[in-house]
């Protein structure tokens, strides 16, 4: 079992403490806030041993073994370097930066403190991009040749942390980084980048639309947004047919769909947690019984696509 605490209190923490407590090889001791009236009321809502009033009196509670980041985006790297430099394990939201040499810093700090760095994508945890990666491996659509992709949601409250520019938001951070992290994840490192945004009144990109060029003259289109209604689909076009994922990222309702010609055949993927799943992989690797699903090479590889893209669109930052 591998003991942790959660910096933050942020929502998602709650679809993680629900997927930790279906382990047995997961333990959440302590919660910290930057305000210690937050951090009991917390805690004592969801039945956790400890809060704290500061992120920093988590960082020496000698029991805490790895710490879940869930800060904002652009805290992550600052608190995984604090963190891991205080002798804990990090797992870090998505995503970790979009420059690689944050990203880089973090990971020589893990080194440096010999202890495992991690971000998290859940989305790579389920057995369904597992298969959908064994599909296209296994030649399943014959030659790769295009990714389409898209995710969105409506945000309405200006002072949300994703509408704000100091903190790393955007569409492209918050959602993009699903898009280019599956686009890599069957094309490989894009070389080239095109991309355009629509910036909104709190200067973070609101809508954003880019295609990123592979090697092997693999194409991925997609576009994400902040103020259009929810979607998420992607299409996996190869040269003899198509793989179609309703819910690719959150996965509420497993399953894809195989098209060769006339033929449409239904694949179904069992239902899992993810955040148990990366819980559980992240505490295997720290004892040395699996390896990370992610490492250091696929988040600078990340923190480059999202560069590119970022650039080719002119955003500001």
């Amino acid at each position: 079992m591998v003991t942790w605490g959660f910096l933050s209190t942020a929502r998602i923490n709650d679809a993680m403490l629900a997927g930790a407590r279906r382990s047995d090889r997961v333990r959440v001791a302590a919660v910290a806030s930057r305000d210690q009236g937050r951090a009991d009321a917390y805690v004592r809502e969801r039945g956790i041993e400890r809060a704290y009033g500061s992120y920093e009196a988590l960082l020496a509670d000698p029991e805490v073994e790895a710490v879940y980041i869930s800060l904002p985006n652009g805290l992550h790297v600052e608190w995984s370097i604090r963190a891991l430099e205080a002798g804990k394990h990090v797992l870090c939201e998505k995503p970790l930066d979009r420059r690689p040499e944050r990203v880089e810093e973090a990971y020589d700090a893990a080194e440096r403190a010999d202890r495992f760095l991690m971000e998290g994508f859940l989305f790579r945890h389920h057995p369904q991009t597992t298969r959908l990666t064994e599909l296209v491996e296994e030649g399943a659509i014959g030659e790769l040749r295009l990714i389409r992709l898209a995710f969105s949601f409506s945000v309405t409250e200006l002072g949300d942390v994703r509408m704000r520019p100091d903190l790393d938001g955007g569409a492209l951070m918050d959602v993009g980084c699903y898009c280019v992290s599956m686009a890599r994840l069957l094309a490989g490192e894009p070389e080239t980048a095109t991309a355009q945004a629509i910036v909104g009144s709190t200067g973070v990109d609101v809508r954003f639309a880019g295609t990123l060029a592979f090697p092997r003259d693999v194409l991925a289109h997609f576009d994400l947004a902040f103020d259009l209604p929810y979607r998420s689909m992607l299409e996996v076009v190869g040269s003899d047919g198509v793989l179609h994922v309703p819910d690719p990222f959150l996965i509420a309702k497993p399953g894809l769909e195989l098209v060769r010609g006339d033929e449409v055949e239904r694949i179904e993927i069992a239902q899992v947690d993810r955040p148990q799943l990366q819980f559980e992989n992240f505490g295997d690797a720290l004892r040395g019984r699996a390896d990370p699903l992610r490492g250091r090479a696929d988040a600078v590889g990340q923190a480059r696509a999202l560069e590119l893209l970022h650039t080719a669109a002119e955003l500001p930052g």
